[in-house]
């Protein structure tokens, strides 16, 4: 692939940027050097590996559900003012 001052406008574009005559010719060389080592990559043999997602191992740290006793209604609903039948009284939702 030819990367040019073409290839960065029209990725620009895409990107919605608008690079300056400096920006470009700075890019320019930076971009090939990217592709460039993305190029060396593709060149090693990977047969034999098989693809990795994640790079450590998850499991699942679950625990077993343990009943436990809750708050009474009176304690939770003792220091608000706003209150009614047991409940939060909220705003009105219309």
């Amino acid at each position: 692939m030819d990367i040019n001052k073409e290839l960065i406008l029209k990725v620009a574009k895409n990107a919605r940027l608008e690079l300056t005559d400096q920006e470009i010719k700075e890019f320019l060389p930076q971009l090939k050097e990217v592709l460039n080592s993305f190029s060396e990559l593709s060149k090693i043999n990977t047969d034999k590996i098989n693809p990795s997602f994640q790079p450590i191992d998850i499991k699942n740290k679950l625990r077993e559900d343990q009943e436990e006793p809750s708050i009474d209604n009176k304690e939770l609903l003792k220091n608000t003012k706003h209150k009614k039948d047991n409940y939060f009284l909220g705003p009105k939702a219309i």
